[in-house]
């Protein structure tokens, strides 16, 4: 549940639904991040009237004849700007993301453990194994193999598996 819904709705959460139309207004009245434009402004080509924002008494309506040109003009201008904007807001959260991204490599018979999806619960085992890579099928993908169940074979990818490491025998302080 959204968190913004969560926290208008009542103590069970039962009433949610009725508090949507108020989350959804507050996102579409709000500078979102990625494009640094307010959505409503991008669909309707003005900023949307609140009801505490000052308006005039008096209304004056007069037909500028260029006005669908005007119009069609400025949200084009608006689009070229959010393109832009989310062109350099990928390129940052790439940057961002590849920045704390470990790139392994791996090799066939190495030894790694599996993330383990299905699990729900704080206590519950986050990875399997070990298993050993018996095939690679692409740049990060790979066939491995459970070493003591022969049987159970799984393909995965770089992002779901960690290296595992057999520790050498130590040596005795003579050798």
């Amino acid at each position: 549940m959204d968190p913004k819904i969560a926290a208008l709705s009542n103590f069970n959460k039962t009433d949610w639904d009725d508090q949507l139309p108020f989350v959804i207004f507050n996102y579409n009245t709000t500078i979102h991040s990625t494009t640094n434009q307010v959505p409503f402004k991008m669909i309707f080509g003005r900023n949307p009237m609140l009801p505490f924002d000052c308006q005039d008494q008096i209304v004056s309506l007069h037909q500028d004849p260029d006005y669908i040109q005007k119009l069609n003009d400025y949200l084009s201008s608006l689009t070229r700007e959010v393109r832009d904007n989310i062109i350099n807001n990928q390129a940052k959260y790439k940057t961002r993301y590849d920045s704390n991204r470990r790139n392994p490599s791996y090799e066939i018979g190495d030894l790694v453990l599996v993330k383990n999806i299905g699990s729900r619960y704080k206590f519950d085992i986050r990875f399997e194994g070990p298993f050993r890579i018996i095939h690679q099928q692409g740049p990060k993908t790979f066939v491995v193999e459970h070493v003591k169940k022969l049987t159970l074979r799984r393909q995965v990818t770089t992002d779901v598996i960690i290296p595992l490491y057999q520790r050498q025998p130590s040596r005795g302080l003579g050798s």
